[in-house]
């Protein structure tokens, strides 16, 4: 059933969902009063942002201060040749206006630390993490843990990708990001996409299951990604799922 103060544009724009029963009117609603915020509008936050932009997620936040560089185009789907050296969080800002003028997106051109963090994240209901290096990550997911915020995690190389969603505060079945990787790995264990490379469309795979997840969190409907970790094989065409669960004497969670 439609919610009773959705617009009539609203309605046209989002009838897709409304016929779901698991969506409807109502969980629409959820949608445009969710206020959800984004790590990274690189390959996976290029994808996400623009998917979470269509379902009418109400308010987003983009949280990047690096400028798009002509490198960045083969993957980052949200950025357009014009837009090179601009901040990607102002050219995210920019891309999703056309998408959907009727969601409110702010721009955080800044780099996520520990001075910030907490003031960055408390503001949103939920938190995308598009981020490419293990010390946000563990920021993140430090900081998800301690204002109860759902985080819903991704990452790429190469050829693979993996998700999981971490909402370790709600007891011993939820694990969080340190009882998976309780230490990062070395640098030449893991090199970055730009010495190792990253198939492009491989973004777009993992960019858009974080979206999903996002939504289903925020409707409270479907199985949860929390205590499960998703791996995808591009070059196999494969998906594992690999249950986890949290880590007795975890610095972040063991408590929980």
């Amino acid at each position: 059933m439609t919610a009773p103060d959705m617009t009539e544009m609203q309605i046209r724009r989002y009838a897709r969902h409304i016929v779901l029963a698991e969506i409807g009117g109502v969980g629409q609603a959820k949608l445009i009063a969710a206020r959800v915020l984004v790590l990274g509008a690189g390959g996976l936050g290029a994808p996400l942002l623009q998917y979470l932009a269509a379902a009418g997620i109400g308010t987003l936040g983009v949280v990047d201060d690096d400028t798009v560089d002509l490198s960045n185009l083969q993957r980052q789907v949200i950025h357009r040749t014009g837009d090179i050296g601009m901040p990607k969080a102002e050219s995210a800002r920019r891309a999703l206006a056309d998408v959907n003028p009727e969601v409110t997106v702010h721009a955080h051109q800044e780099r996520l630390t520990a001075a910030n963090a907490e003031r960055l994240i408390a503001g949103y209901d939920i938190v995308a993490d598009g981020s490419d290096n293990f010390a946000t990550r563990y920021l993140l997911n430090d900081t998800c843990f301690r204002l109860r915020k759902p985080l819903v995690a991704a990452a790429i190389l190469r050829f693979d990708g993996q998700i999981s969603t971490y909402k370790a505060w709600q007891g011993p079945a939820h694990p969080c990001l340190r009882c998976i990787f309780p230490a990062a790995p070395s640098e030449d264990a893991v090199p970055s996409c730009a010495q190792a490379g990253v198939l492009g469309s491989l973004a777009g795979t993992l960019g858009a299951l974080q979206a999903t997840e996002v939504v289903k969190e925020i409707l409270g409907v479907g199985r949860s990604l929390s205590g499960r970790l998703l791996t995808y094989d591009a070059l196999d065409g494969s998906f594992e799922e690999l249950a986890v669960a949290k880590r007795p004497g975890c610095p972040t969670c063991g408590s929980a």
